[in-house]
Protein backbone atom coordinates (compact mmCIF):
# COMPACT_ATOMS: atom_id res chain seq x y z
CA UNK A 1 0.00 0.00 0.00
CA UNK A 2 1.16 3.60 -0.06
CA UNK A 3 2.70 5.51 2.06
CA UNK A 4 0.05 7.34 3.95
CA UNK A 5 -0.19 10.22 6.33
CA UNK A 6 -1.02 9.68 10.05
CA UNK A 7 -2.45 13.18 12.19
CA UNK A 8 -2.30 11.59 15.71
CA UNK A 9 -3.98 13.96 17.73
CA UNK A 10 -3.21 14.27 21.66
CA UNK A 11 0.45 13.94 23.06
CA UNK A 12 -0.46 11.85 25.92
CA UNK A 13 0.50 8.21 26.37
CA UNK A 14 -1.90 6.82 24.08
CA UNK A 15 -1.76 9.50 21.51
CA UNK A 16 2.28 8.70 21.83
CA UNK A 17 2.32 5.14 21.36
CA UNK A 18 0.05 5.50 18.81
CA UNK A 19 2.60 7.24 17.39
CA UNK A 20 5.67 5.45 17.84
CA UNK A 21 3.86 2.08 16.86
CA UNK A 22 2.82 4.11 13.15
CA UNK A 23 5.91 5.24 12.74
CA UNK A 24 7.54 1.77 13.02
CA UNK A 25 5.44 0.31 10.61
CA UNK A 26 6.44 2.78 8.06
CA UNK A 27 3.71 5.03 8.40
CA UNK A 28 4.19 9.29 7.93
CA UNK A 29 3.34 10.55 11.75
CA UNK A 30 2.68 13.91 12.65
CA UNK A 31 1.57 14.61 16.71
CA UNK A 32 -1.01 17.74 17.00
CA UNK A 33 -1.45 18.58 21.05
CA UNK A 34 -3.48 21.72 22.44
CA UNK A 35 -1.61 22.17 24.85
CA UNK A 36 1.82 24.34 25.19
CA UNK A 37 4.39 21.65 26.37
CA UNK A 38 4.62 18.07 26.85
CA UNK A 39 2.38 16.66 29.79
CA UNK A 40 0.49 19.78 29.76
CA UNK A 41 -3.09 18.79 30.68
CA UNK A 42 -2.36 15.01 30.39
CA UNK A 43 -3.88 12.81 32.39
CA UNK A 44 -1.38 10.62 32.32
CA UNK A 45 1.22 13.10 33.15
CA UNK A 46 -0.07 12.13 36.91
CA UNK A 47 -0.46 8.29 36.45
CA UNK A 48 1.17 5.60 39.03
CA UNK A 49 3.15 4.20 35.83
CA UNK A 50 2.54 0.28 37.16
CA UNK A 51 2.81 -2.09 33.89
CA UNK A 52 0.93 -4.52 37.14
CA UNK A 53 -1.90 -6.81 34.67
CA UNK A 54 -2.10 -9.72 37.40
CA UNK A 55 -2.29 -6.60 40.28
CA UNK A 56 -4.92 -5.23 38.40
CA UNK A 57 -6.80 -8.36 37.54
CA UNK A 58 -7.97 -8.79 40.91
CA UNK A 59 -10.22 -6.09 40.49
CA UNK A 60 -11.19 -5.47 36.91
CA UNK A 61 -12.39 -7.38 33.84
CA UNK A 62 -9.72 -10.12 33.33
CA UNK A 63 -9.29 -9.01 29.35
CA UNK A 64 -7.05 -6.51 31.21
CA UNK A 65 -4.55 -9.49 31.90
CA UNK A 66 -4.10 -10.52 28.15
CA UNK A 67 -4.10 -6.97 26.28
CA UNK A 68 -1.56 -5.82 29.13
CA UNK A 69 0.76 -8.73 29.87
CA UNK A 70 2.73 -8.02 26.62
CA UNK A 71 2.60 -4.19 27.11
CA UNK A 72 5.89 -4.75 29.94
CA UNK A 73 8.36 -6.10 27.09
CA UNK A 74 6.97 -3.53 24.54
CA UNK A 75 7.70 -0.73 27.20
CA UNK A 76 11.35 -2.35 28.07
CA UNK A 77 12.27 -1.95 24.41
CA UNK A 78 10.48 1.96 24.26
CA UNK A 79 11.89 3.04 27.66
CA UNK A 80 15.30 1.65 29.12
CA UNK A 81 14.13 3.16 32.40
CA UNK A 82 11.19 0.42 32.94
CA UNK A 83 12.06 -0.88 36.61
CA UNK A 84 11.40 -4.98 36.44
CA UNK A 85 11.15 -5.41 39.95
CA UNK A 86 7.83 -6.94 40.62
CA UNK A 87 5.06 -5.64 42.55
CA UNK A 88 4.05 -6.24 46.30
CA UNK A 89 0.25 -6.03 47.83
CA UNK A 90 0.34 -6.26 51.74
CA UNK A 91 -2.46 -5.94 54.48
CA UNK A 92 -2.56 -5.02 58.28
CA UNK A 93 -2.61 -8.80 59.58
CA UNK A 94 -6.17 -7.99 61.23
CA UNK A 95 -7.11 -8.03 56.93
CA UNK A 96 -5.37 -10.90 56.15
CA UNK A 97 -8.38 -12.52 54.88
CA UNK A 98 -8.71 -9.60 51.93
CA UNK A 99 -4.96 -10.49 50.85
CA UNK A 100 -6.89 -14.25 50.55
CA UNK A 101 -9.59 -12.49 48.44
CA UNK A 102 -7.28 -10.70 46.16
CA UNK A 103 -5.32 -13.71 45.75
CA UNK A 104 -8.27 -15.86 44.60
CA UNK A 105 -8.62 -13.28 42.42
CA UNK A 106 -5.43 -13.19 40.88
CA UNK A 107 -2.51 -15.19 39.62
CA UNK A 108 1.15 -15.40 38.87
CA UNK A 109 2.09 -14.46 42.41
CA UNK A 110 4.29 -16.19 45.13
CA UNK A 111 2.84 -15.80 48.86
CA UNK A 112 5.69 -14.59 50.99
CA UNK A 113 6.44 -14.53 54.79
CA UNK A 114 7.98 -11.84 57.10
CA UNK A 115 11.42 -13.09 56.37
CA UNK A 116 10.97 -13.10 52.65
CA UNK A 117 9.23 -9.92 52.92
CA UNK A 118 12.01 -8.45 54.53
CA UNK A 119 14.06 -9.10 52.47
CA UNK A 120 12.33 -7.87 49.07
CA UNK A 121 12.13 -4.88 51.22
CA UNK A 122 13.56 -4.13 54.40
CA UNK A 123 12.04 -0.79 55.45
CA UNK A 124 8.99 -2.92 55.63
CA UNK A 125 10.21 -5.40 57.94
CA UNK A 126 7.68 -6.23 61.35
CA UNK A 127 5.11 -4.30 59.85
CA UNK A 128 3.50 -7.24 57.44
CA UNK A 129 3.62 -11.08 58.44
CA UNK A 130 2.52 -11.88 54.80
CA UNK A 131 2.51 -10.43 51.59
CA UNK A 132 1.90 -11.41 47.66
CA UNK A 133 4.63 -10.88 45.47
CA UNK A 134 3.96 -10.88 41.74
CA UNK A 135 7.97 -10.91 40.23
CA UNK A 136 6.81 -10.40 36.71
CA UNK A 137 5.48 -7.48 37.13
CA UNK A 138 7.15 -3.66 36.26
CA UNK A 139 6.62 -0.19 36.80
CA UNK A 140 8.41 3.30 35.22
CA UNK A 141 8.00 6.95 35.93
CA UNK A 142 5.34 8.28 33.39
CA UNK A 143 6.91 11.87 32.96
CA UNK A 144 10.69 10.19 32.01
CA UNK A 145 8.52 7.52 29.76
CA UNK A 146 6.45 9.80 28.10
CA UNK A 147 9.76 12.24 27.52
CA UNK A 148 11.80 9.06 26.13
CA UNK A 149 8.93 8.59 23.55
CA UNK A 150 8.55 12.46 22.54
CA UNK A 151 12.10 12.13 22.26
CA UNK A 152 12.10 8.57 19.98
CA UNK A 153 9.73 10.49 17.72
CA UNK A 154 11.90 13.71 17.25
CA UNK A 155 14.76 11.86 16.83
CA UNK A 156 12.95 9.66 14.07
CA UNK A 157 12.13 12.99 12.12
CA UNK A 158 8.46 12.98 13.56
CA UNK A 159 6.79 16.18 13.95
CA UNK A 160 5.36 17.23 17.57
CA UNK A 161 3.23 20.27 17.49
CA UNK A 162 2.01 21.80 20.15
CA UNK A 163 -0.43 24.39 21.41
CA UNK A 164 -2.35 23.86 18.33
CA UNK A 165 -6.10 23.33 18.56
CA UNK A 166 -7.57 21.30 15.78
CA UNK A 167 -11.12 19.66 14.67
CA UNK A 168 -10.49 15.95 14.04
CA UNK A 169 -12.79 16.28 10.67
CA UNK A 170 -10.88 19.22 9.43
CA UNK A 171 -7.24 17.94 9.89
CA UNK A 172 -5.34 17.45 6.41
CA UNK A 173 -4.00 14.06 5.91
CA UNK A 174 -5.28 10.61 5.20
CA UNK A 175 -5.95 9.45 8.75
CA UNK A 176 -6.61 11.09 12.12
CA UNK A 177 -5.67 9.45 15.01
CA UNK A 178 -7.76 10.84 18.24
CA UNK A 179 -5.94 9.85 21.36
CA UNK A 180 -7.65 13.01 23.28
CA UNK A 181 -8.82 11.44 25.88
CA UNK A 182 -12.23 13.11 28.04
CA UNK A 183 -12.23 16.15 25.76
CA UNK A 184 -12.76 13.44 22.92
CA UNK A 185 -16.38 13.90 24.79
CA UNK A 186 -17.89 15.52 22.06
CA UNK A 187 -17.38 13.06 19.56
CA UNK A 188 -18.03 10.08 21.75
CA UNK A 189 -21.29 10.43 23.68
CA UNK A 190 -20.90 7.44 26.01
CA UNK A 191 -17.38 8.44 27.40
CA UNK A 192 -17.42 8.90 30.45
CA UNK A 193 -14.65 10.79 33.30
CA UNK A 194 -13.76 8.89 36.21
CA UNK A 195 -11.83 11.13 39.03
CA UNK A 196 -8.57 10.21 40.53
CA UNK A 197 -6.74 11.83 42.75
CA UNK A 198 -2.88 11.89 43.72
CA UNK A 199 -0.03 12.80 45.78
CA UNK A 200 4.02 12.80 45.30
CA UNK A 201 6.12 13.43 48.61
CA UNK A 202 9.61 13.23 49.42
CA UNK A 203 11.50 11.31 52.27
CA UNK A 204 14.73 9.99 52.82
CA UNK A 205 13.18 7.93 55.99
CA UNK A 206 11.83 4.96 53.62
CA UNK A 207 13.18 3.18 50.63
CA UNK A 208 11.20 1.33 48.47
CA UNK A 209 12.13 -1.35 45.49
CA UNK A 210 8.61 -1.72 43.83
CA UNK A 211 5.08 -0.73 44.06
CA UNK A 212 3.66 -1.41 46.74
CA UNK A 213 -0.24 -1.78 47.29
CA UNK A 214 -2.05 -1.83 50.55
CA UNK A 215 -5.39 -3.09 50.87
CA UNK A 216 -6.61 -0.47 52.92
CA UNK A 217 -10.53 -0.62 54.42
CA UNK A 218 -10.94 2.58 52.74
CA UNK A 219 -8.54 3.28 50.06
CA UNK A 220 -6.56 0.22 47.99
CA UNK A 221 -3.59 2.42 48.33
CA UNK A 222 -0.36 2.07 46.11
CA UNK A 223 2.41 3.58 46.26
CA UNK A 224 5.04 3.73 43.93
CA UNK A 225 8.79 4.74 44.27
CA UNK A 226 10.34 7.65 41.87
CA UNK A 227 13.94 7.88 43.16
CA UNK A 228 15.63 10.50 44.81
CA UNK A 229 13.03 10.11 47.96
CA UNK A 230 10.07 10.37 45.60
CA UNK A 231 7.33 8.48 45.75
CA UNK A 232 3.66 8.86 44.23
CA UNK A 233 0.66 7.68 46.09
CA UNK A 234 -2.61 6.75 44.73
CA UNK A 235 -5.47 6.92 44.01
CA UNK A 236 -8.56 7.55 44.33
CA UNK A 237 -11.41 6.42 41.95
CA UNK A 238 -14.36 8.41 42.00
CA UNK A 239 -17.33 8.83 39.62
CA UNK A 240 -17.66 12.35 38.74
CA UNK A 241 -16.49 14.41 36.18
CA UNK A 242 -15.94 17.25 38.30
CA UNK A 243 -12.35 18.96 37.23
CA UNK A 244 -11.13 20.71 40.44
CA UNK A 245 -8.67 20.34 42.54
CA UNK A 246 -7.61 17.14 45.37
CA UNK A 247 -9.82 17.09 48.32
CA UNK A 248 -9.34 17.38 51.79
CA UNK A 249 -11.38 13.94 52.27
CA UNK A 250 -8.93 12.36 49.49
CA UNK A 251 -5.89 14.28 50.47
CA UNK A 252 -6.40 12.69 54.34
CA UNK A 253 -7.52 9.82 53.45
CA UNK A 254 -4.48 8.95 51.25
CA UNK A 255 -1.66 10.18 53.76
CA UNK A 256 -3.45 8.28 56.08
CA UNK A 257 -3.40 4.82 54.18
CA UNK A 258 0.50 5.86 53.66
CA UNK A 259 0.75 6.22 56.97
CA UNK A 260 -0.41 2.90 57.44
CA UNK A 261 1.80 1.70 55.46
CA UNK A 262 5.06 2.94 57.10
CA UNK A 263 4.61 5.92 59.63
CA UNK A 264 7.58 7.54 57.90
CA UNK A 265 5.28 9.24 55.66
CA UNK A 266 3.77 11.26 58.35
CA UNK A 267 6.65 13.26 58.46
CA UNK A 268 7.15 13.46 54.42
CA UNK A 269 7.18 16.87 52.33
CA UNK A 270 4.32 16.72 49.69
CA UNK A 271 5.26 17.89 46.73
CA UNK A 272 2.43 17.70 44.49
CA UNK A 273 -1.09 17.27 44.53
CA UNK A 274 -3.12 16.16 41.22
CA UNK A 275 -5.94 15.10 40.28
CA UNK A 276 -7.61 14.82 36.88
CA UNK A 277 -10.35 12.67 34.44
CA UNK A 278 -9.41 9.12 33.55
CA UNK A 279 -11.81 8.77 30.03
CA UNK A 280 -13.73 5.42 30.31
CA UNK A 281 -16.88 3.50 28.68
CA UNK A 282 -18.94 1.55 30.30
CA UNK A 283 -16.54 -1.38 30.17
CA UNK A 284 -13.72 -0.02 31.49
CA UNK A 285 -11.80 -1.50 28.90
CA UNK A 286 -10.49 0.73 25.72
CA UNK A 287 -11.79 0.98 22.29
CA UNK A 288 -10.86 1.61 18.48
CA UNK A 289 -13.63 3.26 16.76
CA UNK A 290 -13.81 4.52 13.21
CA UNK A 291 -15.87 7.45 11.92
CA UNK A 292 -14.78 8.11 8.15
CA UNK A 293 -11.23 8.70 8.41
CA UNK A 294 -11.38 9.49 11.54
CA UNK A 295 -9.87 6.44 13.83
CA UNK A 296 -10.90 7.41 18.00
CA UNK A 297 -8.42 5.41 20.42
CA UNK A 298 -9.75 5.89 23.66
CA UNK A 299 -11.15 4.44 27.39
CA UNK A 300 -8.02 3.82 28.81
CA UNK A 301 -9.50 4.29 32.42
CA UNK A 302 -6.76 3.84 35.02
CA UNK A 303 -4.94 1.39 32.89
CA UNK A 304 -3.28 4.16 30.38
CA UNK A 305 0.70 3.07 30.19
CA UNK A 306 -0.12 -0.64 30.57
CA UNK A 307 -3.10 -0.63 27.46
CA UNK A 308 -1.18 2.21 25.37
CA UNK A 309 0.44 -0.25 23.38
CA UNK A 310 -1.84 -3.15 22.88
CA UNK A 311 -4.39 0.34 21.62
CA UNK A 312 -1.71 1.62 19.64
CA UNK A 313 -0.94 -1.66 17.79
CA UNK A 314 -4.85 -2.19 17.20
CA UNK A 315 -4.80 1.31 15.66
CA UNK A 316 -2.10 0.27 13.38
CA UNK A 317 -2.82 -3.21 12.37
CA UNK A 318 -6.76 -1.21 11.51
CA UNK A 319 -4.89 1.02 9.64
CA UNK A 320 -2.12 -1.46 7.37
CA UNK A 321 -5.67 -3.54 7.33
CA UNK A 322 -3.23 -6.28 8.98
CA UNK A 323 -6.62 -7.20 10.87
CA UNK A 324 -10.42 -7.83 9.73
CA UNK A 325 -12.85 -5.24 9.84
CA UNK A 326 -14.70 -7.22 12.89
CA UNK A 327 -11.83 -7.69 14.60
CA UNK A 328 -11.48 -3.92 15.19
CA UNK A 329 -11.58 -3.73 19.46
CA UNK A 330 -15.58 -2.42 19.50
CA UNK A 331 -16.13 -4.63 23.04
CA UNK A 332 -15.55 -7.32 21.28
CA UNK A 333 -13.15 -8.80 23.98
CA UNK A 334 -14.05 -9.77 27.27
Amino acid sequence: MGRQTISVIGAGVAGLACAVELNARGLAVEVLERTAWLGEGACSWKAGGMLAPWCEAATTDKAVVRLGAPSIDWWRSHFPGTASAGSLVVAPPRDTVDLKRFADRTERFEVVDGERLTVLEPDLAGRFHRALFFPGEAHLDPRKALTALAETLTARGVQLRFGVEVDAARVPGDLVVDCRGFAARDSLADLRGVRGEMLVVRTNDVSLSRPVRLLHPRIPLYVVPRGDGLFMIGATMIESEQRRAVSVRSAVELLSAAYALHPAFGEAEIIEMGADLRPSFATNLPQVRRVGRVLHANGLYRHGFLLSPWLAQQVADAILAETKDEDLPERRRS
